[in-house]
């Protein structure tokens, strides 16, 4: 005779309990960096987050949801994922959440390669794919940036062979702020085997002002092997309360999901994702406000004889002339943070867009630290 049916959830619950009542857990660290004290005057330029923080309507959303802190969010997942389908124009069940588009990644690192199988990506570019892969075995193959610090995208093609299980694609890209046009990106698809899974990680897509560009979301009807990765993360400023999201084609996010854990979304982010894609003015206005700052430096580094990268996203590369390292620490003595170090370009600082009072203040620091002459030189 068979036992009863659990479900998953009164499982884990009961599992909780029991290990909640005879595991000892260890104190805090001592040496746990202790937190900024209030009022603190850092400026963070340094993660490519938004300074405004969440709109007015997302910070009420997060409020209301202590209401439903007790439940599980299953409910609050299908609204959001039902938002997020008809913002795409797709059925829900082509949307995967994930916490933050890193977990997506990590997903699709999960779901595409193993043992035996290679990730092509660019250098430089965000690295959690190839960070993740590890996990899986897999074989990274990596592709240098053209001279004018764009995705290779003909050498990403022909890196695409029967071993490539998948093929990342940042677009615009982090760290240099770069895009990969629509006309591009469809030429690239063509050529890249129907069995490697593209995917384009579009977490700055919103901040994009050039005519030529397109998001990848439009070319999953035409080439299924494509999955998109977005985030609420940036625009929406709410980097800290972790939600992302995949489109894909059907099989691919059943793929995805057999790898992503029960819950990964809370209600707090689930409630504010909903409140934020109710706001049909909140991603023109925030792109409007971040590309005014963002327009400003570059005219103002421009002046200085500075070079730069052109960006379509929230930060800026800026060949300093010397290796960035030493440049991060004499930042950090001013109050200021700004971007690590990238081994395939030394010598250019990322620093994210703030207010026009961080940005300002990044800058005066900039021409102390790095004359315009030096930096030119």
């Amino acid at each position: 005779m068979t036992a009863p049916s659990v479900s998953r959830r009164r499982f884990a619950s009961a599992l909780g309990a029991a290990l909640g009542a005879t595991v000892v857990r260890p104190p805090i660290s001592a040496a746990a960096a202790p937190p900024e004290p209030a009022g603190s005057a850092v400026v963070d330029l340094s993660s490519n987050e938004n300074p405004y923080g969440p709109s007015p309507a997302a910070l009420e959303a997060m409020t209301r949801s202590q209401a439903v802190a007790s439940r599980y969010p299953d409910t609050a997942e299908q609204a959001t994922i039902e938002a997020i389908a008809r913002l795409h124009g797709v059925s829900p069940d082509r949307i995967v959440l994930g916490c933050g588009s890193s977990e997506v990644l990590r997903l699709c690192d999960a779901a595409f390669l193993g043992a035996g199988r290679t990730v092509v990506a660019a250098e430089p570019t965000f690295e959690a794919v190839l960070h993740y892969a590890k996990v899986t075995k897999a074989e990274p193959v990596i592709v240098p940036l053209t001279p004018d610090f764009r995705h290779d995208l003909p050498a990403m093609a022909r890196a695409c062979d029967a071993r490539a299980g998948l093929v990342y694609v940042c677009n615009p890209n982090n760290p240099t702020g770069t895009i990969v046009t629509g006309e591009e990106l469809l030429a690239f698809l063509a050529q890249v085997p129907a069995p490697t899974t593209v995917v384009v990680d579009e977490a700055y897509h919103h901040f994009v002002e050039a005519p030529a560009y397109r998001s990848a979301v439009e070319t999953i009807e035409r080439f299924p092997n494509v999955v998109v990765a977005r985030t609420f993360s940036k625009i929406y400023g709410m980097a800290g309360m972790r939600l992302g999201y995949a489109v894909a084609s059907k099989a691919n996010a059943e793929a995805l999901r057999a790898q992503a854990s029960w819950s990964n979304a809370n209600v707090a982010v689930l409630a504010a994702a909903q409140a934020c894609l109710a706001d049909e003015g909140l991603v023109a206005r925030q792109r409007e406000r971040l590309n005014r700052t963002r327009r400003w430096l570059s005219s103002e580094l421009a002046r200085d004889g500075r070079r730069i990268i052109p960006s379509e996203a929230n930060f800026l590369m800026i060949d300093v002339g010397t290796d960035v390292k030493p440049l991060v620490a004499a930042f950090e003595t001013r109050g200021i943070r700004v971007g690590r170090r990238f081994a395939a370009l030394p010598n250019w600082l990322r620093v994210t867009i703030g207010t026009p009072e961080e940005t300002r203040a990044f800058l005066e620091a900039l021409r102390a630290i790095v004359p315009a002459r030096a930096a030119a030189a």
